[in-house]
């Protein structure tokens, strides 16, 4: 019994492995949208003022030194063309 088991077994295996079929995929190359033939039905309007709550505005300091002018990088920048 265990021999034909075995036997079932081997056979049923390599049936399997037999039907190596590869599978191919074909995509649409390209679709056309006909945007005039869809319609949209139904009502559009304004969901209110309860849509949009307002919230605080926090105002941060800016954490760099303020410079009065930047003539000596000009200066720099000026040099570098000629």
């Amino acid at each position: 019994m265990r021999t034909y088991l075995i036997i079932i077994a081997v056979l049923v295996s390599t049936a399997s492995l037999a039907e190596d079929k590869k599978i191919r995929y074909e995509y649409k190359k390209f679709e056309k949208f006909d945007f005039d033939e869809i319609g949209v039905e139904g009502e559009s309007g304004s969901p209110g003022d309860i849509s949009v709550s307002p919230r605080l505005r926090n105002e941060f300091k800016n954490k760099l030194p303020e410079r009065q002018n930047f003539n000596k990088e000009m200066k720099k920048a000026v040099d570098g063309i000629r």
